[in-house]
């Protein structure tokens, strides 16, 4: 057992499916809740996802050898306040934010010597889908996660970190706050700013209902992220803003040099991009979904 007592602030998807995986690998004793949602909690307690729920993170914190915390990443600095003084000694906090450099920041700034607690982390799991209705304690089973160790966090606290999260099945890998934030704008920002973008452009149309009537599985599939939860991508989006705002403007160079294919007829110059692009993504497939197109 690797824990004896894990506090999950915020039940949803995430933080729901750690603590079922944990609990599943009977890796944690007891899995207390904390979150905004009583209704959520009260659900995630029916699923045995937790086995007690507090409406106050502190309090949620009190005694727990590991408190995670899965929330927007704007909450974070307040949810520091918070558990701050619950926490014991030897503690270790963790995250599952899709941010690294504002989390460290507010850890270090709030939690002052307290952040040698602080393992941030960043599991590339999810879906379209929220709250603990949602969870799954499969979500992160041949999954990656990002471990961003603070240099003041003891080894042996990194590591235990590691153990929780390949416990769930999950691939874990290190980075950098700076790489992890520059890589992911890239590869996950980027696409849900966009899939947004889209979404909102057509339903802003005149004619967005008669749009609407005719898309099928090209639009369903490239905008399935935009039914993410949009508080979330609204902290993620601003906490990473300059990262994003250079790959918006990397994308949009792309875009631009498209267009002028068009417009001079360059049907041999789109075929060769487009045939490029399809044998990266079906190299990427192969690579990390082992065939399966997802």
């Amino acid at each position: 057992m690797l824990f004896q007592r894990v506090a999950v602030i915020g039940v949803g998807l995430i933080g729901g499916s750690f603590a079922l995986a944990l609990k599943q690998a009977k890796a944690c004793g007891h899995v207390v809740g904390a979150g905004r949602s009583t209704a959520n909690l009260k659900l995630a307690l029916e699923r045995g996802i937790i086995d007690s729920m507090e409406g106050d993170a502190a309090r949620a914190a009190e005694g727990a050898d590991l408190v995670l915390i899965s929330a927007p990443v704007g909450q974070f600095a307040k949810i520091f306040e918070k558990v701050a003084s619950s926490l014991k000694p030897e503690a270790i906090v963790t995250d599952a934010g899709s941010t690294k450099r504002d989390v460290v920041q507010a850890a270090q700034t709030v939690l002052k010597k307290s952040a040698a607690q602080f393992v941030p982390a960043h599991p590339i799991a999810g879906a379209e889908k929220s709250g603990a209705a949602a969870a799954s304690a499969e979500l992160f089973r041949g999954k990656r996660v990002v471990i961003t160790p603070l240099p003041e966090n003891p080894e042996e606290a990194v590591e235990k970190v590691n153990q929780a999260w390949s416990t769930c099945g999950a691939r874990t890998s290190r980075m950098t706050p700076e790489e992890h934030d520059a890589v992911f704008a890239a590869v996950s920002h980027l696409p849900h700013f966009l899939a947004y973008a889209l979404v909102h452009d057509m339903s802003s149309r005149k004619n967005a209902g008669e749009l609407f009537s005719f898309a099928a599985g090209g639009f369903r599939d490239f905008t399935r992220i935009a039914s993410s939860q949009p508080e979330m991508w609204r902290d993620i989006c601003l906490a990473n803003a300059d990262c994003l705002s250079a790959e918006v403007t990397r994308f949009g160079k792309k875009l631009t040099a498209m267009k002028k294919l068009l417009a001079a007829g360059d049907a041999a110059a789109l075929e060769k991009l487009f045939a490029e692009a399809r044998d990266a993504r079906d190299d990427w497939l192969s690579k990390t979904w082992a065939g399966r197109r997802p």
